[in-house]
């Protein structure tokens, strides 16, 4: 185990609350609050959907209804397919802006063509649409393409339904790296062990993910490729290893080491090789995050008297000063940059509670965006619009993810199960 305090109070908690759970089960998801002005949108079940083994339309809706920003319109009784069948006075009359209509075309056994439209119901033409073909076992994803084009047109946003998220979940004795959907289907287990597994980190092409195992009684940072199986270890100093982030070229880890005296940042080659010393402080540094320019690093620190957010330059001195960014309250911990630099998301201890908030660069106004007791590992999504985070309910850890401005909440939670740790992925390369 780890000696400083952070890692203390997280180590315990992985090893006391992980309950003995199934791997595998079923998902729900608990949406609360939304927007005060969504757009109105019906979905209408697509032409031949029927005799496809996954519904289509279904997780298009529930994709954008997550976001809080759309209100479902019902389509029953009306059931156009194709822009000339679009009677709009009908649709108007239920109060729907915008109009989401389509067909699928089965081409072989497992080829399935899908086309989609959508219509914008004032104006009475089409906003935009998008034909694709894809094998029979992979209509989630497609249903999630078809759910970001309608985002991006409808909010001039990247859509993120396309995106996959990391988290841990344990059962039993056991803990496993797990890969999902954004809303948390298809999960399927990248390594497991009955040591634990802490930290994942997503690779900025979506292709590697960087976490720590204890499977060897210590901590040390592997890197897997998730196509392959393939790992290696790329931090195993002496003393701990522990809480990688990639740089935004990929070609880069931060970590935080003890091997050279206390907790402290260093950089290394995304090999292992090339090892740099970032931080030196007679504090605790720890939870490395870059900036998305790769300039400079964020990260979790005691050196001032309680643990705070600092700023310090990725250069080659070791000498480096550090800027204090938090000051409302005396725990501020886990910061994760936006994409866009501007603000970051952290953990803050508030009536002691600790939830998820947000902190502008420029301002340094804080908006505490949950009220739930335990929060942890807040991470943003690649369009900066969520926050995916782990929160505890009834003493078991479940995923959560809270909207930028607060307004709408959602849990992701297993009938059984534990998770902790997650982290959002980047946005896929067709995008």
């Amino acid at each position: 185990m780890l000696i400083h305090w952070l890692k203390q109070i997280h180590y315990l908690l992985i090893l006391t609350w992980w309950l003995s759970t199934p791997l595998y089960a079923q998902l729900n998801i608990e949406i609360f609050g939304g927007g005060a002005s969504r757009i109105p949108i019906a979905i209408v079940p697509f032409a031949e959907e029927n005799k496809l083994q996954q519904g289509i339309t279904s997780i298009i809706g529930a994709d954008l209804q997550r976001t809080g920003l759309f209100r479902m319109v019902d389509p029953s009784g009306l059931s156009p397919h194709v822009p000339a069948d679009v009677e709009y006075a009908d649709w108007v009359n239920r109060g729907a802006n915008a109009l989401v209509i389509g067909r699928v075309i089965a081409l072989s056994s497992d080829q399935i063509e899908i086309q989609f439209r959508l219509m914008d119901v004032a104006k009475r033409t089409q906003l935009t649409g998008l034909s694709i073909t894809v094998p029979a076992t992979q209509l989630r994803t497609a249903a999630h393409r078809i759910a970001d084009v309608i985002y991006e047109a409808l909010t001039g946003d990247v859509g993120v339904f396309s995106t996959r998220i990391a988290y841990v979940l344990k059962r039993g004795n056991k803990y496993a790296l797990q890969v999902a959907d954004a809303d948390g289907y298809n999960a399927q287990s990248i390594i497991e062990y009955t040591e634990p597994i802490i930290s994942p980190a997503w690779s900025p092409d979506g292709t590697q993910l960087a976490y720590v195992s204890f499977e060897n009684k210590k901590p040390v940072v592997y890197v897997q490729t998730l196509a392959t199986r393939e790992r290696r270890a790329v931090a195993s100093f002496k003393g701990s290893n522990s809480a990688p982030t990639w740089s935004p070229d990929g070609r880069k880890l931060a970590v935080v080491l003890t091997g050279q005296g206390g907790s402290q940042i260093f950089l290394i080659n995304a090999d292992g090789s090339g090892l740099q010393r970032l931080s030196r402080s007679s504090g605790i540094d720890t939870e490395p995050n870059f900036s998305p320019d790769g300039r400079s690093i964020i990260f979790t620190s005691d050196r001032g008297g309680s643990p705070q957010i600092y700023r310090m330059a990725v250069t080659s001195s070791e000498n480096n000063t550090a800027e204090r960014l938090t000051f409302e309250g005396s725990y501020n911990v886990s910061p994760d940059f936006s994409q866009d630099g501007k603000s970051f998301t952290f953990i803050h201890r508030n009536n002691n509670q600790f939830n998820v908030a947000v902190q502008e660069v420029g301002s340094r106004q804080v908006q505490i965006l949950t009220n739930s007791k335990f929060d942890e590992s807040p991470s943003f999504a690649p369009n900066g619009k969520m926050i995916l985070y782990a929160t505890e309910i009834d003493g078991r850890g479940i995923l959560s993810a809270v909207s930028r401005d607060g307004q709408t909440r959602q849990h992701l939670t297993t009938q059984t199960g534990d998770i902790r740790e997650p982290a959002w992925g980047p946005l896929p390369k067709w995008k």
